[in-house]
């Protein structure tokens, strides 16, 4: 799984989209981190945590889960605002997006790298 190296300025329009997008998801509900992928055919989901005594799931489990269910075949990108560098989710965009870029960054949306 490719991982995205560099600063702000390196990222391409569509991957910029792609953090904006997880920021405003972990924004919209105060949480620590937050996620989006981009399917195949170009179509973005994002996701924040979800955490309930029932219910526990990354931000990135969430945007995976959510891109799955609405018929996504697979990803061409991945971003991962705030999360840990073990998030399980990591190992989901790996199954389904052979290949897919990961963006990591930090809660500002700075690329970091991994």
């Amino acid at each position: 799984m490719a991982q995205h190296d560099g600063d702000s300025a390196a990222l391409d329009a569509e991957d910029a989209k792609l953090v904006t997008l997880a920021r405003g998801a972990m924004a919209r509900v105060g949480a620590s981190s937050g996620a989006a992928v981009r399917d195949l055919d170009g179509r973005t989901y994002a996701g924040a945590p979800v955490g309930l005594r029932a219910l526990e799931l990354t931000a990135l489990q969430v945007a995976v889960a959510t891109a799955l269910s609405s018929g996504a075949q697979g990803f061409e990108a991945a971003a991962l605002v705030g999360g840990p560098d073990d998030d399980p989710g990591l190992a989901a965009v790996a199954e389904v997006g052979d290949g897919a870029a990961v963006i990591r960054t930090d809660l500002r949306g700075e690329p970091i790298d991994a």
